[in-house]
């Protein structure tokens, strides 16, 4: 059995190079809600560094709130702003004898295009125009893996390690109450089941089946690396190969 293991990066956390050595995967932030063209290469060289896998991490235009801001925004825009930040990274990737190997969302845009078609199509098209060989990470069973797969795209389904699960498989809204998981035993027997068994328990007492490819891991939160360390040995303990292949 084997897990990717992935983080946001480039986000003006302190923990990035640290993190780097115990994920498999880092999504490096675009500029649209965090980081700029000198992070988002500090981030590249690290991640080439330690041998991670190296995937952009794209926004709705939403710096003020990190991103997570609703929006509304005509398909075609977000066509062209999903171009815009995955070929800045793509070039910055290849400019230090890298590669770019998948696209994850950030933010709001990530968990509207988990549920809405059209959005998810314009993600996918975009990809799939910078590059039909970028993989797309998505929430598991989401529109916007179902969309990658329309599109002829490689995807990777994403389970969250910290986050609660509504019923239809979508992840808790931050703003409700019990959305964040904050205890390690938790996150780490949610995650657990998720990878061995396929499924997590939703917040209201459901059996949610899940495809669990990759996990995430947040590096903004408080205990970032101890928790990274923690379920890097359960995995180990349960003879979990850790690989972004």
């Amino acid at each position: 059995m084997k897990i990717d293991l992935n983080a946001d990066l480039g986000e003006g956390c302190d923990s990035d190079q640290a993190l780097l050595q115990l994920v498999t995967s880092a999504n490096i932030a675009c500029g649209f809600h965090a980081g700029d063209a000198q992070t988002m290469l500090q981030s590249v060289r690290w991640a080439l560094a330690s041998g991670v896998a190296i995937g952009a991490h794209p926004s709705f235009p939403d710096r003020k709130n990190f991103g997570r801001t609703a929006m509304q925004l005509p398909p075609e825009t977000v066509y062209a702003q999903l171009i815009y930040q995955v070929g800045a990274l793509k070039a910055i990737a290849e400019s230090e004898g890298g590669k770019l190997a998948h696209v994850k969302p950030h933010g709001m845009l990530y968990n509207q295009a988990a549920c809405d078609p059209q959005l998810a199509d314009a993600i996918a098209r975009a990809v799939k125009a910078v590059d039909a060989q970028l993989m797309v990470m998505g929430l598991a069973n989401s529109a916007l893996i179902h969309a990658a797969r329309r599109n002829g795209l490689l995807t990777r389904e994403e389970v969250f390690a910290d986050r609660a699960y509504q019923s239809d498989g979508t992840l808790v809204p931050r703003s409700q109450s019990g959305a964040m998981i904050d205890s390690d035993e938790k996150a780490i027997a949610q995650t657990l089941g998720m990878v061995q068994n396929g499924n997590v328990q939703s917040i209201d007492g459901h059996r949610v089946e899940v495809n669990a490819e990759s996990v995430c891991l947040h590096g903004d939160g408080a205990h970032a690396l101890n928790f990274a360390r923690r379920l890097r040995a359960t995995f180990a303990a349960n003879f979990i190969d850790v690989t972004s292949q």
